[in-house]
C-alpha cells in the first residue's frame, strides 16, 4: 500500500463561524474584494454582513457582484482588473460553487499576466496569487477545500478547470446557518453535486484509503440529511449533516477527482448552461448501470447507503433518492436536443479525458454517446 495525501486549507466549521473572518481577513490584507453573485447575497443580507466583519477590523472593501451560475472566463477578467484597479490584496468568495471557483480565478489572474484561458490551458504558468478566503451559501460542490475553479470560455463552450496549488484557499468558513436560505430546488441540486463528489471519488482510480473513508461517511450523512430537508423537514443536524457531507466530498476530490459523471456533465452545463446538479441527476443512472459490475463491491456500498441492496440495483437506489429529493430529471427536460448529442460526445472524449480515465470502467466513444441518449 503507497499513497500521499494533502490538503492544507484552515477549515473553520460551525454554526457562527462565519463571524471569524474578519479577524482572519486582517492577517492576510487591508483591501478586500468581495466575489459574489448577481442577487442571494443581497436579498440575505449577507453581503452586508461580511463588509461589516471586513470593515470593522479596518479593510476597505470592494465588490465585484457580477458572478454567473456558471462563471465564464471573461467574467473572471472583469474582475481581476477590479481587483488590480483598486489594488485590493485579499479576496473573499461569497456564494456557492460557481461564485467560490470565480474567486478563486480572480486571485489568481489578478496577479498573472495575460488571459486565465492561456493558463487553463497550460499555455502559461502561473508565479503567484492573491490570498484567498471562502464563506459557501450552498453545501455543494466542496470548493471550500480544493485547488479547483471551474470556468466556462465563452467562445468554445468548453468547461474546464483552473487548478493548481497557488489557488487553494487559505482559509474557508463553513457555517450551516448559511444554506438555510437556499431554496429546495437549490438544495437538491447542489446536494446531488456533493453526493456524487463522494461516490466518484470512492469509485475512482485515483481513490486511496484516506478519501474512502472520508467518501463514505459523506455519502451516509447525504443519504440520511438531504431527503429530509428537501421536503421542509430537519432538524439543525440534518443542515449540519449536509454541509459537512459537502465539505467531505471537497476533500474528496481534491486527492480522488472526480470520475465519469462530471466528465459527462460538463460538457451539457458548458453548452446548454443547465444546472450542474440537474445535469448529474439525469446523467449517474445511466452510467451506473454501465458501469457497475468493474467494481462491484464499492457500487454495492453505496447501494446500500442509499438503501438498496448490492450493485446490481444501485442505479435504482440512486433514482429513489432523487425521487425523494424531487430532482429525478432527463437531458431533454434541461433543453438539451438530440442533434447535440454528437457535439457532447466528442467535447467528453477529447476535453475530459483525464475525468473519464479516473471512472473506474474505460468507455469507449459510443459507449459515451449510448449513455448521453439513454439520459435523454
Amino acid at each position: 500500500m503507497e499513497f500521499s495525501y494533502f490538503m492544507p486549507v484552515r477549515l473553520f466549521f460551525g454554526s457562527g463561524v462565519v463571524e471569524q473572518l474578519g479577524g482572519k481577513a486582517k492577517e492576510y490584507g487591508s483591501r478586500a474584494l468581495i466575489v459574489t453573485g448577481r442577487s442571494s447575497t443581497k436579498k440575505s443580507g449577507l453581503l452586508d454582513r461580511v463588509s461589516g466583519l471586513l470593515s470593522k477590523e479596518g479593510l476597505a472593501v470592494t465588490v465585484f457582484d457580477q458572478v454567473e451560475p456558471n462563471p465564464l472566463t471573461t467574467t473572471v477578467m472583469e474582475g481581476a482588473a477590479l481587483a488590480r484597479r483598486e489594488k485590493c490584496d485579499v479576496v473573499i468568495g461569497l456564494g456557492g460553487g460557481s461564485i467560490m471557483d470565480a474567486a478563486k480565478a480572480v486571485a489568481f489572474a489578478a496577479v498573472n499576466e495575460g488571459d486565465v484561458t492561456e493558463y487553463i490551458s497550460c499555455a502559461r504558468t502561473g508565479t503567484a496569487c492573491l490570498p484567498i478566503l471562502l464563506v459557501p451559501t450552498t453545501c455543494g460542490t466542496g470548493s471550500e477545500a480544493n485547488p479547483f475553479a471551474v470556468l466556462t470560455n465563452p467562445a468554445t463552450m468548453d468547461k474546464k478547470s483552473l487548478w493548481g496549488n497557488l489557488i487553494y484557499p487559505k482559509a474557508s468558513f463553513v457555517d450551516p446557518e448559511l444554506m438555510k436560505t437556499m431554496p429546495p430546488r437549490v438544495l437538491a441540486s447542489v446536494g446531488f453535486d456533493a453526493l456524487t463528489h463522494n461516490m466518484e471519488g470512492y469509485l475512482a482510480t485515483r481513490s486511496q484509503p484516506i478519501t474512502d473513508q472520508l467518501a463514505l461517511r459523506g455519502i451516509a450523512l447525504g443519504a440520511k440529511s438531504l431527503p429530509v430537508l428537501c421536503n421542509a423537514q430537519g432538524t439543525q443536524e440534518d443542515w449540519e449533516n449536509v454541509t459537512l457531507a459537502s465539505l467531505l466530498g471537497g476533500i474528496v476530490i481534491n486527492t480522488a477527482g472526480v470520475g465519469g459523471g462530471h466528465g459527462l456533465e460538463h460538457p451539457v452545463s458548458g453548452k446548454y448552461n443547465v444546472v450542474h446538479g440537474q445535469g448529474l441527476a439525469a446523467l449517474t443512472p445511466p452510467l451506473i448501470r454501465r458501469s457497475y459490475q468493474s467494481k462491484p463491491e464499492r457500487y454495492a456500498a453505496i447501494s446500500r447507503l442509499l438503501g438498496g441492496k448490492d450493485e446490481t440495483d444501485c442505479a435504482q437506489a440512486v433514482e429513489r433518492f432523487l425521487d425523494a429529493i424531487h430532482l429525478r430529471c432527463k437531458l431533454r427536460d434541461l433543453g438539451v436536443e438530440e442533434d447535440g448529442i454528437d457535439w457532447l460526445t466528442d467535447n467528453c472524449v477529447n476535453v475530459f479525458a483525464g475525468s473519464m480515465r479516473n471512472h473506474p470502467l474505460p468507455l469507449s466513444r459510443d459507449e459515451v454517446r449510448q449513455i448521453y441518449l439513454e439520459a435523454l
